[in-house]
């Protein structure tokens, strides 16, 4: 075991605050990481918060990581010493269930590890995350980043990154293909980016009218204020996908409306209520209300693959360690364009 510092919560909606913890020591399969930039995802509030429940304290969250290898075990041949190498949502997996052998790890049926807030595959040791100084993680489960990708802009990438990639690929986003994002936020302004490097004409939907300078300048096409019903309805049977990243409560047939035949609308971002829906509004059309959530070691790298191919990377505000609980409040307000990273060499 080797000692690192990082900033953790130690209670449910606690600030979090300087920790020294143990990190394991490299084994055979692991990498250790030097970690360079770490980005704060909504879903870490909810964790420290134990909004989700079946929270673990001390906890150190983070999953969205790039930093410099600084050494391998002796069966690594994915990484060498000096590549930068990403870690995300997830770390080890069972491998022999029917998920994971089709590739899709992230299913895991015999419990993923998380790479916070969790176990190991032990069932005993705890899982600590990227605000932090270094991680130790097995090959596997970390991603090359590529070169030409600037550090602190891929780290989201690793959990917004994928969250809103999978869907698109999954559902054929492209030219000739129609795709909404609702909300243009930190998984929103990544999912229009994605979709129009991809081909496809996109409309942001959004509730304020302050970001259609920022969505057009991504790429968008179009842009909707939501509040205006009327506008809505002028869009009857027109998307192909429909990407909704909005956490807050919504009314959701009003955008399933705009789906045409077959068309599909995705839900990214956790929904603060249950829905309400009438299952007919579906049925006309053979239309679908999905989900989604990242995706597997195998597509995260093509995502980031993609994304070095476009050079595509996250709108960013860096900030030092010191100022994490401020950022927390920050996103709460909707106060951030569009992620907040942090400068790990400050802590």
């Amino acid at each position: 075991m080797s000692l690192t510092k990082g900033y953790a919560a130690q209670v449910a909606n606690g600030k979090l605050e300087p920790w020294e913890f143990e990190r394991r020591e490299v084994g055979a399969n692991d990498i250790s990481i030097d970690i360079e930039f770490a980005g704060i995802c909504h879903s870490d509030i909810h964790q420290v918060n134990e909004e989700w429940g079946e929270a673990i304290f001390p906890m150190v969250p983070g999953h969205e990581i790039v930093g410099t290898v600084v050494a391998v075990g002796s069966n690594v041949t994915k990484f060498k010493v000096g590549d930068v190498a990403g870690v995300g949502c997830f770390v080890d997996s069972c491998g022999t269930c029917e998920y994971c052998l089709d590739g899709n790890d992230h299913w895991c049926l015999d419990n993923s590890a998380y790479t916070y807030n969790g176990m190991e595959r032990d069932g005993v040791t705890p899982t600590y995350g990227g605000y932090s100084k270094n991680v130790v993680v097995k090959a596997d489960y970390a991603l090359h980043v590529p070169a030409n990708l600037d550090r602190a802009g891929a780290a989201p990438l690793l959990c917004a990154g994928i969250t809103t990639f999978s869907p698109l690929r999954h559902w054929n986003a492209g030219p000739g293909k129609k795709v909404a994002v609702m909300g243009l936020g930190g998984l929103g302004h990544m999912a229009v980016k994605l979709a129009v490097a991809m081909g496809a004409e996109v409309t942001v939907m959004s509730h304020s009218e302050g970001k259609r300078e920022d969505a057009l300048a991504m790429g968008a096409k179009n842009f909707v204020v939501t509040s205006d019903k009327e506008e809505l309805k002028k869009l009857a049977n027109t998307f192909d996908l429909i990407i909704n990243t909005v956490s807050a409560e919504i009314e959701i047939r009003r955008y399933i409306g705009t789906l045409r035949q077959w068309g599909s609308l995705v839900v990214v971002g956790a929904p603060g209520k249950p829905y309400s829906i009438d299952g007919s509004i579906l049925m006309g059309r053979q239309l679908s209300l999905s989900g989604s959530n990242i995706g597997s070691i195998k597509e995260t790298q093509e995502m980031l693959d993609f994304c070095g191919e476009h050079n595509i990377v996250s709108d960013i505000e860096i900030i030092p360690a010191s100022a994490i609980n401020e950022a927390y409040e920050r996103v709460l307000a909707s106060d951030v364009r569009y992620r907040f990273v942090i400068d790990t060499a400050t802590i």
